[in-house]
């Protein structure tokens, strides 16, 4: 995640549902009933997904711990039935490194022209720029929230849309059929200027893949009805407050995500209150490839080290910082926003 800031599966659990299946809440004003839906998100199964990409070590540009995982990722996809469009480019770093990128696309239904966009970063940031321990600074991030809770969360959805999923679930949780969902795990979005450089900051250097991507979809004139980013979604402790820029850019799909959560018993890990105003992957899918996006992403008002939280950017950014509870909030949300879409 950038620095840019203005201001073991549980098989029991997979056929648990939500509402149509059986919970509902009622709204302010008790007139109305809002009726959860879709699967239950399986938090044990997402925390697994983060553990098995942290296995391979920091996914760094250009290390082989990235090339490893890059095929696991792609592995996993494929493995719940998506269609899979490995995006290589060569891309440059702030300090001129040739970073070897690929953006993979997995698609759910990619026959159809009706989408939803889901999205993350899987590459991990060289430096831990930001740790208490100047002995650090160099040391690169293994990023179990800063890379691969995102991920996780896409992967966990995907594999409740997959076929062995859907045989098993009830008619009245399934996605609409007339809905497509993609899954872009973006790349080199964490190279960006380091806080220990000497040299005068060049700009412009977060978010490098999907920038490339903003403006070399996949799919030649690619739309969506909208998109969400999931950036440190696994955090302890945790809020996501309503980032600025998404607001600015999306504040109807800002107003369904958040209403979702409520819907869903997580008002609390999304408040109704302004974040920051972030740099991130969401700003070149808006400004480029014009889909309205909006980044769901952690804000610590209190945090003295950082707000987006006491392990951004440090050696501490590990699977003993993550929270399954976290990932529960955030990945039932989207399943809910999503299984909403009619």
């Amino acid at each position: 995640m950038p620095a840019g800031v203005f201001y073991l599966l549980l098989p029991s659990l997979l056929l648990l549902s939500f509402s149509s299946c059986g919970l509902r809440k009622q709204t302010a004003t008790e007139t109305e009933t809002i009726t959860a839906v879709g699967p239950a998100f399986n938090a044990d199964s997402a925390y697994l997904f983060c553990q098995q990409q942290c296995d391979f070590g920091p996914r760094t540009m250009n290390s082989k711990a990235h090339d490893l995982c890059e095929q696991w990722i792609i592995s996993k996809f494929k493995g719940y039935g998506m269609t899979v469009i490995p995006q290589k480019c060569e891309l440059k770093g702030y300090d001129g490194t040739t970073l070897h990128s690929t953006n993979i696309i997995a698609s759910y239904k990619p026959e159809l022209t009706d989408r939803i966009l889901l999205c993350a970063h899987w590459d991990c940031r060289p430096w831990a720029d930001n740790d208490p321990d100047e002995a650090n600074w160099k040391k690169p991030v293994l990023a179990a929230n800063d890379a691969a809770s995102g991920v996780a969360v896409m992967l966990e959805i995907a594999r409740l849309l997959s076929s062995d999923a859907r045989e098993l679930t009830p008619d009245s949780c399934l996605l609409s059929p007339s809905l497509g969902v993609d899954f872009i795990c973006f790349d080199a979005e964490d190279y960006g200027f380091p806080q220990w450089e000497t040299i005068d900051d060049p700009g412009n250097t977060w978010a490098l893949g999907s920038k490339y991507w903003a403006e070399n979809p996949h799919t030649s004139g690619y739309k969506a009805r909208y998109g969400i980013l999931l950036d440190m979604v696994g955090g302890q402790g945790a809020q996501f407050y309503q980032e600025i820029m998404s607001k600015h850019y999306a504040k109807h799909i800002v107003d369904k995500v958040w209403r979702a959560a409520s819907v869903v018993g997580y008002g609390s890990s999304f408040p109704m209150a302004e974040g920051g105003a972030i740099t991130d992957d969401h700003i070149p899918v808006n400004t480029t490839a014009n889909i309205p996006c909006i980044d769901i992403i952690p804000h610590y008002p209190n945090c003295e080290q950082s707000s987006f939280g006491p392990t951004w950017h440090t050696v501490n950014d590990d699977m003993a910082h993550l929270d399954k509870n976290t990932l529960l909030a955030v990945g039932q949300t989207i399943i809910q926003v999503l299984f909403s879409e009619k």
